[in-house]
């Protein structure tokens, strides 16, 4: 896919918010939909949502409820996996990070970007729209 000239920027900062509720349409997927519709986009993930480009191999989607297991619930790094694969361009904030651990970067899904606080503020022009989600 190649990425419009001028594409949107989508940026999330509230991560695992309703896991339970949302498991059938989590923002993530609504993003990769539109990444798809508009050919291309740019997602910057901030505060907590940074840890959806952070690679955590013990992860498991799943919540225990009483005697129930959910896991049916959305993989935010598998959609995160699945952007960078259809070309999106992700970026993450480097002082947000650097917030959840020192080696977080080395643990960076491959091709994601970083970016220094304000940065892509500074490039909302070059954007042909900013979303916040």
């Amino acid at each position: 896919m190649t990425t419009p000239q001028n594409p949107a920027l989508v940026l999330v900062d509230r991560a695992y918010r309703g896991s339970v509720e949302t498991q059938f349409a989590d923002v993530l997927y609504i993003i990769r939909e539109l990444n798809r519709q508009t050919g291309g986009l740019h997602l910057a993930l901030r505060g907590h949502a940074v840890t959806y480009a952070v690679a955590a191999p013990e992860y498991e989607p799943s919540v225990r409820l009483g005697s129930r297991t959910l896991d049916t619930l959305p993989d935010p790094r598998r959609s995160v996996r699945t952007m960078l694969d259809e070309g999106a361009t992700v970026w993450v904030e480097e002082a947000d990070l650097q917030r959840i651990g020192p080696k977080a970067a080395s643990r960076l899904l491959p091709g994601t970007r970083t970016a220094e606080p304000g940065e892509l503020a500074l490039r909302w022009f070059s954007y042909s729209q900013v979303w916040f989600m």
